[in-house]
């Protein structure tokens, strides 16, 4: 049912880094409308102020957004209109508007999408794999155990695979990909979209983590991973490094099990070596 007389709600996509993204409709209705609710104001109003608009922003995000929700439907109710905008890209990919959304259609009140930038396919576009089906799968954890876990769930999955993450990150979540997913698949990093730094390199698992580890320089701006799905799930190997390390530990000298580990799951020896060298000390302390 919807609500006579109320203010629409507008999903507005945002450029992910060059402004000039920014579609000729979505700066109409941040013109049009009476409020604007961001993730970040600060970020928000440098937009604004490139399209040369002055607004009311009021902040909405994952700590406020249960409350913030309640205020923009009382404002909507009063017909107000008001947009949505996350600090880059379309909002509620990997950023918050999802209760807002679901209240408003819930209360009958329009919701209506702006289409726009977002970095999900502006980096499949360019990321030199297979595009006609994949899943998006956001940030993974930040905890070691978990980042694995969630890997294990997905190294079957044929589709590929989109990732989103931080340059601080880079390193090991591509060394855990390694760990998991082996190193023979292809991946894609994209950082800086759209900007003036943009960079897509493609490679194996195994080179892509072996060239980030050899680059001293740091890793700058927003990052996307894009990563083969699983071709043969009947070819993806049954066992980890996890069960196949304690083995090598106990039969050969380190250096010799770690070559051999990456020889059969590619990524880093010195990953492969410190893992044996704790293993091989786990062994003298229990005996």
């Amino acid at each position: 049912m919807s609500v006579s007389r109320s203010g629409t709600l507008y999903v507005v996509a945002t450029p992910i880094g060059n402004l000039g993204d920014l579609t000729v409709r979505a700066a109409e209705i941040l013109t049009s409308v009476d409020l604007i609710a961001a993730e970040d104001t600060r970020h928000t109003r440098i937009l604004l102020q490139h399209i040369g608009v002055s607004k009311r922003l009021f902040s909405l995000h994952q700590h406020n957004e249960r409350a913030r929700s309640r205020q923009i439907i009382d404002s909507l109710l009063r017909g107000e209109n008001i947009a949505l905008v996350s600090d880059a890209g379309t909002p509620l990919i990997s950023d918050p508007g999802y209760l807002l959304v679901r209240d408003c259609l819930a209360r009958g009140l329009p919701v209506l999408t702006v289409p726009g930038a977002s970095a999900v396919t502006a980096a499949l576009a360019v990321c030199g794999l297979p595009t006609d089906r994949f899943a998006f799968e956001g940030f993974l954890p930040s905890r070691l155990s978990a980042r694995r876990r969630m890997l294990q769930d997905l190294a079957q999955e044929p589709r590929t695979l989109v990732f989103f993450e931080s340059p601080r990150r880079l390193k090991a979540t591509l060394a855990d990909m390694v760990w998991v997913l082996g190193g023979v698949r292809r991946v894609s990093v994209l950082r800086e979209l759209t900007k003036r730094f943009e960079e897509t390199v493609l490679a194996t698992l195994g080179e892509m983590a072996e060239h980030f580890e050899n680059d001293d320089d740091p890793v700058r701006g927003e990052l996307v991973i894009i990563v083969e799905g699983c071709q043969d799930p009947v070819a993806q190997r049954l066992v980890s490094p996890d069960d196949v390390l304690p083995i090598l530990a106990e039969h050969l000298q380190p250096g010799t099990a770690s070559q051999a580990a990456v020889k059969l799951f590619g990524g880093r020896r010195n990953d492969y070596y410190d893992q044996i060298l704790a293993l091989t000390k786990q062994d003298v302390s229990d005996g």
